[in-house]
């Protein structure tokens, strides 16, 4: 991996800090946290001008819609977004970095036609429905059922934690499409249209105050066969193909950010006097080195993906588990700063800190993570 830039890149870099710099004045001002259909609004009207200005899927395959750009590209275009403060994915989380990416790596051309340029756009929005109460992290006892009737599948069971499902125009979704085959060879993936008869969202609220998951009942929804990415039955292999996205390159903007948010915690440390605490600069100094490190793998992670033909590799677990727990600590240490502040919901530290807390949790758990480095890294047997 070299980490020297070469003068495109550099190029590259004031193009886009120059862009940003006119652009940002220029946006409304972001909608309440519990406001969705603002938010997806907001987040939808931030992906239009992304595609207009010519970033919108700016490491996707060029076949896929996007500009085919670097690795290093890709991460400038991170790097610099988020030190600008421009606005994150939000909404358009899913499409963008989850159900996108899968379809333009296992789609045939008419889902990638159908289904990719919308995303691009900021036309569309999707939501994941992987969970159920009793299959979270342990997926394949997945228990939604979609049994084939012609030309469509019926499908029907319940999601849980669906991201974004009640702004969503479209669900990647698991089923159970053969109860009899073994655990992980009966499942299949299907693209969902939300509006279909037979969905009933419930929105859930997390402990910070906000509605970005819901519960999904599915009571006989018909499908098309067609909306199916892979063969029947291969939904294991294709999901896989999604945790990989998830797991590999969905968070690395957010290294970005923990390392500007560990800047203005050392800077708030100097300004209320704790500072002059050792232990406190000490673990400052560590987090600075943990994420400067989460940024290299970062690097290897999405150079790995480009030679291997875009899809992360297991080195994603990796990163999801020091990242997870790294950032927990992060907000622990944010809390001892800032004291009794730190309590109110107010403040914009208090908020990320009850975020993190779902982050060993979410996109497969820390246990999860480990095996899979256990097992698919290091070449451990499989425990009992």
């Amino acid at each position: 991996m070299d980490l020297t830039y070469t003068e495109e890149e550099r190029d590259f870099r004031a193009r886009l800090r120059e862009w940003l710099g006119k652009t940002l004045p220029e946006l409304p001002a972001r909608p309440s946290p519990d406001d969705w259909p603002g938010r997806r609004a907001y987040d939808l009207g931030w992906q239009r001008r992304l595609h207009a200005a010519g970033y919108a899927g700016l490491h996707w395959p060029v076949d896929a819609g996007g500009r085919g750009a670097t690795p290093t590209q890709h991460l400038i275009f991170l790097e610099e977004t988020e030190r600008a403060g421009a606005p994150y994915v939000g909404a358009n989380f899913v499409g963008l970095l989850h159900a996108g990416p899968t379809i333009a790596a296992e789609g045939t051309a008419e889902q990638r036609a159908r289904w990719l340029p919308p995303v691009l756009r900021g036309d569309e929005v999707w939501c994941q429905g992987f969970s159920e109460p009793g299959a979270g992290s342990d997926l394949a006892s997945l228990r939604t059922r979609a049994v084939r009737d012609g030309d469509a599948y019926v499908v029907t069971g319940s999601k849980i934690w669906t991201s974004h499902a009640e702004v969503a125009d479209w669900c990647e979704l698991l089923v159970r499409t053969d109860p009899q085959a073994p655990r992980h060879r009966g499942i299949s993936w299907l693209a969902l249209p939300m509006d279909a008869p037979g969905i009933t969202v419930r929105p859930l609220r997390t402990l910070a105050g906000s509605a970005e998951f819901a519960e999904v009942f599915l009571d006989e929804v018909r499908v098309p066969v067609a909306n199916r990415v892979g063969a029947e039955n291969d939904g294991w292999r294709v999901t896989m193909v999604t945790l990989s996205f998830e797991r590999g390159t969905a968070f690395v903007g957010e290294v970005v950010a923990c390392r500007r948010t560990l800047t203005r915690l050392a800077r708030t440390a100097r300004a209320n006097g704790r500072w002059d605490d050792p232990v406190l600069r000490r673990t400052l100094g560590r987090l600075h080195g943990e994420f400067g490190a989460l940024w290299r793998l970062t690097q290897w992670n999405v150079s790995e993906a480009q030679r291997s033909g875009g899809v992360p590799g297991t080195g994603g677990s990796v990163f999801k588990l020091a990242y997870s727990h790294a950032r927990q600590e992060l907000y622990d240490v944010a809390a001892e700063v800032l004291g009794a502040d730190s309590l109110s919901l107010e403040e914009e530290w208090t908020l990320d800190r009850l975020s993190s807390l779902s982050y060993t949790i979410a996109a497969g758990t820390s246990q999860i993570q480990r095996n899979i480095v256990a097992e698919r890294i290091l070449g451990l047997p499989k425990g009992r």
